[in-house]
């Protein structure tokens, strides 16, 4: 079975994999995107799709401090910049709180330097739940993948953050365009086809509790239980723990303004960002077909 489950991989990579996440410099059509991208689940850097948002052009700190300064926002805390990720031996989730944005405004342009890292990463579509005000900035959908998904977006999400704020390495069912408006964003991503290396282990699932001197609670999410989830951090992999690993094809792609990143559903990633990085993505429902049936399959051999 290891034999085959390494051929898969090795064969996707030959067969319809790039060696480098390719680069788009128009925007694509409803047709070529499809055709192209989503049927092959292939990721791709897309130019100029969103040039005629205001957002690029006005979305600094100083117009969102007027637009929206005063207003209650969900934003996460964490002791580390680890959010839902694998620390001390469980699945722990950041704390969340509400607070004005001007007060998240402040710690991103280091004004005010609170105990923990905050980061706004509500993923309940928080643009159109918790930033009306500035909706009209942005799209609410890009209007050629919703052509070519036959759907509008499940979610549409915000993200704003400090640069110590790391998304560990997961997987979603999700076909994600993702919009960096201001700053950058680094993604290591790896193809479902290299899911054999990726190790994953079941982890009681905690909530961090960050208090004001720095200090930190880890307290037991008992209701939720055990989380399965990736505890190799791909930027430095305990190959020794985890050996297999080492035969994962790992890309690394820089996504700045102006650039979307077409990640397809179930392929991994770990995102970066840079100081104040601001972004809107775009979740769209995958489809159940073929593709996730081979892939549950695949799952089902590594257990």
């Amino acid at each position: 079975m290891e034999d085959a489950l390494n051929t898969l991989a090795q064969e996707a990579h030959e067969l319809y994999l790039d060696p480098l996440v390719p680069i788009l410099d128009h925007v694509p059509t409803a047709l070529e995107f499809y055709r192209d991208w989503v049927a092959p689940n292939k990721p791709v850097l897309i130019k100029g799709v969103f040039d005629d948002w205001p957002a690029l052009k006005c979305w600094d700190v100083e117009y969102l401090r007027e637009k929206i300064g005063s207003k209650e926002v969900t934003v996460t805390v964490t002791p580390n910049g680890y959010a839902d990720a694998v620390s001390e031996g469980k699945f722990i989730m950041p704390e969340e709180r509400s607070m004005k944005f001007a007060g998240f405004l402040d710690i991103i342009e280091r004004k005010s330097k609170p105990a923990g890292v905050y980061y706004i990463q509500k993923q309940n579509s928080n643009f159109t739940e918790e930033f009306q005000e500035i909706a009209a900035d942005a799209g609410l959908e890009i209007p050629w993948a919703t052509e070519a998904f036959g759907k509008k977006p499940d979610a549409v999400n915000f993200w704003m953050g400090e640069e110590k704020a790391v998304t560990s390495m997961h997987k979603d069912h999700y076909e994600n365009l993702y919009c960096v408006i201001h700053g950058e964003k680094q993604f290591i991503i790896i193809p479902p086809t290299d899911q054999p290396f990726v190790p994953y282990g079941e982890y009681q699932a905690a909530k961090y509790v960050v208090h004001e001197d720095g200090s930190y609670d880890v307290v037991d999410d008992m209701e939720t239980g055990k989380v399965p989830w990736i505890p190799v951090d791909p930027e430095t992999p305990d190959l020794e723990k985890y050996p297999k690993y080492k035969r994962a094809k790992p890309y690394v792609i820089r996504v700045e303004k102006g650039e979307t990143l077409y990640l397809p559903s179930l392929w991994f990633h770990h995102v970066r960002q840079s100081q104040g990085c601001i972004a809107v993505n775009f979740w769209y429902d995958m489809e159940y077909d073929i593709k996730y049936n081979y892939h549950k399959f695949v799952e089902g051999l590594l257990r």
